[in-house]
């Protein structure tokens, strides 16, 4: 028998919830890629993060997706945690993902055509992301003979939860190093933030109607996603509005910069 929601009124706002965190993460993009084609320009923002949250968004929207869409890892999830618990990924979530992989290849090709500075991808993070892949065909040689497809789609949900622990540590490093800001859009730090805090309440709620936590354990990886995502969000605002906020030059002078 599959779970059902016990209170309309909270699915209804569980939807309401996820589409809006699904509307503000996924605009949440558009800001570096419109500043970027503004400035004809990718300095200020690191190539790092850029590459290291490609990993990470494809490897959460082949978690959203399996779990959302294939019947046998739903049915695995059910008899690890209960037949009354409800699948704790939403249709939002995948939708967020798919777009999320998209906009982050247009960022990528803009890195590749427009003005770099002295900025150049670092040894770390290529082979970071090479062993994140090489970790996720080695699950799916483990899990295949077994039919471990829980297992193996949990696993994409680790890699994608260290590599939002990572990301974000180039950029607020750049910002760091600089002492500024510029090149890097606040807007987008806004929004991912609403969205995080979206995300979080969505799970809060589906707890809340089931009269349990195990949504939380069941999808560990969403809400590491949310707390990783509101604490760099809030240090990156932190970083603009407050320690940097007097070194926000001008575009022109800021391609001047040479970033070690």
């Amino acid at each position: 028998m599959d779970a059902e929601w016990n209170s309309s009124s909270l699915y209804v706002l569980y939807q309401v919830i996820g589409w809006f965190a699904f509307t503000v993460w996924s605009v949440s993009f558009y800001p570096q890629v419109i500043l970027n084609f503004r400035r004809k320009s990718v300095v200020g923002l690191n190539f790092d993060f850029v590459l290291l949250n490609l990993t990470k968004h494809t490897s959460y929207l082949v978690y959203n997706a399996c779990m959302f869409f294939i019947p046998v890892v739903q049915y695995q999830y059910h008899l690890k945690y209960g037949f009354s618990e409800l699948i704790p990924v939403a249709l939002s979530d995948v939708a967020f993902s798919i777009h999320a992989v998209l906009l982050t290849w247009i960022t990528a090709y803009q890195v590749f055509i427009y003005e770099r500075g002295a900025q150049k991808l670092s040894k770390t993070a290529s082979i970071i992301t090479i062993g994140a892949w090489l970790a996720a065909v080695i699950c799916l040689i483990i899990a295949w003979p077994q039919g471990k497809w829980l297992w193996l789609v949990s696993d994409f949900n680790i890699i994608q939860v260290v590599m939002t622990l990572i990301k974000y540590i180039p950029q607020a490093w750049m910002n760091y190093q600089l002492k500024s800001t510029v090149g890097w859009s606040i807007g987008n730090i806004l929004l991912d933030l609403s969205g995080g805090v979206a995300n979080f309440l969505q799970m809060g709620v589906q707890s809340i109607d089931q009269g349990s936590t195990q949504n939380f354990s069941g999808n560990i990886g969403k809400l590491l996603l949310s707390l990783i995502v509101i604490a760099f969000d809030l240090l990156f605002i932190v970083q603009h509005y407050i320690l940097y906020w007097r070194s926000r030059v001008s575009s022109a002078d800021y391609y001047q910069l040479d970033v070690e």
